[in-house]
């Protein structure tokens, strides 16, 4: 059987993963809140806390002494942090990196001694393409993310392949999630009233009206059994939008995105 690493198990994307992959291959789940963890065959689940570099190493430590050969790592557990760039939270900013970037690379640098010859995937996002203002922290983590793993994709001795999977609004917890823990800012955000309001409704309408997780986790799995991959997807129609319009000049893009928001506020009001 296959080995299979998966971060952000226990909900969302990585949640119907772990499902999928377990019907024919060994699963190491990563969670962080043990009351959400389920049950299944072929499952191992292990703690990590992508916030906590010691939590990252313990994590390794112990798929390393599992297994000698990981087929599969798959980079999913995320988090959103959202703002106007003139009153971010620069601390929040760095958790934004910490969770999205720096802990991807990190456990990633700590099992390539058993990824050789196999492949990463990392769940970005359409955000990746930078059109989307007020959560710039996510989209520029998610951008990194992609720019990072492309450089060890070309760099990299072991034939490891990366796959960048780029999904438009999803619908997950991490909407809800993201209100919640944005929830300061939200309340007191200066003259930016209009525009948070308006994002934090249309957080909350994504948690049941983007695409459906067990979409984009079939369309995962798809990919990870492709003999031959491309090193990037996206899917959904908002995120195949995204990709086309991220070649158009970006005063191009900032006008027509300036406009789009303001009649989408309005039209919200």
């Amino acid at each position: 059987m296959k080995n299979i690493v998966i971060t952000g198990s226990t909900s969302g994307i990585g949640k119907e993963l772990v499902k999928l992959f377990s019907q024919d291959c060994h699963v190491f789940a990563g969670y962080r809140n043990q009351n959400l963890i389920e049950q299944y065959e072929n499952v191992e689940y292990f703690y990590i806390d992508m916030v906590n570099r010691k939590s990252i190493s313990d994590a390794s430590d112990y798929i390393k002494s599992k297994c000698d050969k990981i087929d599969l790592l798959i980079n999913v557990a995320g988090c959103v942090v959202a703002g106007p760039v003139e009153i971010l939270d620069t601390d929040k900013l760095r958790e934004q990196f910490d969770v999205n970037v720096f802990s991807h690379i990190e456990f990633t640098q700590k099992l390539l001694p058993l990824l050789e010859n196999g492949g990463i995937i990392n769940v970005s996002s359409m955000a990746s393409f930078g059109q989307f203002p007020f959560i710039s922290p996510y989209c520029a983590s998610k951008r990194a993310l992609d720019i990072f793993f492309n450089s060890f994709a070309i760099e990299n001795h072991k034939n490891v392949k990366v796959i960048s999977i780029k999904p438009g609004v999803i619908s997950t917890p991490i909407w809800k999630k993201s209100v919640e823990s944005n929830s300061k800012i939200i309340k007191d955000c200066g003259d930016y009233n209009l525009e948070m309001e308006f994002l934090k409704n249309n957080a909350l309408k994504n948690t049941d009206k983007g695409l459906a997780v067990e979409k984009v986790a079939k369309f995962i799995r798809k990919i990870a059994d492709k003999k031959n991959p491309k090193s990037s997807y996206t899917i959904g129609i908002d995120a195949k939008f995204a990709h086309i319009l991220s070649y158009f000049p970006q005063d191009l893009i900032n006008r027509l995105v300036k406009f789009g928001l303001k009649c989408r506020i309005n039209k919200s009001n």
